[in-house]
């Protein structure tokens, strides 16, 4: 049997991230670029996820929050990591565009989530497939912690070292 290739996501060394925005992965097609943000929000393996209830409500709200902004047209997808740590941030534009380029987008995107009032927009049986599924001020509270944190931008690499067994990450 062929032996899958590590993606590049699970090459980052997890033990090392801090909450921040970082560049995930980046594709070039027909001249545009595809970039896959990861926003981080909690401490993979050291602090606790976000509940899914939580999650599900800041994928709602952010998410519409960013398809009505002024980027509405470059954003793809926005959507949670499976490991309830943060979400995936994808965007399409004429350029290599950077973390910091749209810290001020995401920062306004989590203040709008902070003070959210009224319903969670999807939360319907009609629109969503999970609609019982929500937290509203749960995830007032965790936009409210991401926001106060410091962001970082760079992601650690995760050191490979190869042995006779196979390869290995530091930790």
């Amino acid at each position: 049997m062929k032996k899958e290739k590590l993606i590049a996501s699970f090459q980052v060394d997890h033990t090392k991230i801090l909450p921040g925005i970082y560049v995930s992965r980046r594709d070039k097609i027909d001249g545009a670029f595809i970039t896959t943000f990861d926003i981080r929000m909690k401490r993979p393996n050291v602090e606790p996820a976000i509940h899914p209830n939580a999650m599900h409500t800041i994928e709602h709200i952010v998410a519409t929050y960013l398809r009505n902004s002024k980027f509405a047209d470059k954003v793809v997808y926005w959507g949670p990591m499976g490991c309830l740590t943060g979400f995936y941030f994808i965007v399409h534009t004429t350029h290599e565009i950077m973390p910091k380029e749209i810290e001020s987008l995401i920062r306004a995107a989590y203040r709008h989530q902070a003070t959210y009032k009224g319903d969670v927009p999807g939360s319907t049986a009609v629109n969503c497939g999970n609609y019982l599924l929500h937290d509203l001020n749960m995830a007032k509270f965790e936009a409210k912690a991401f926001l106060e944190r410091e962001w970082r931008f760079d992601y650690p690499k995760a050191k490979r070292v190869k042995t006779d067994h196979g390869v290995f990450f530091d930790a």
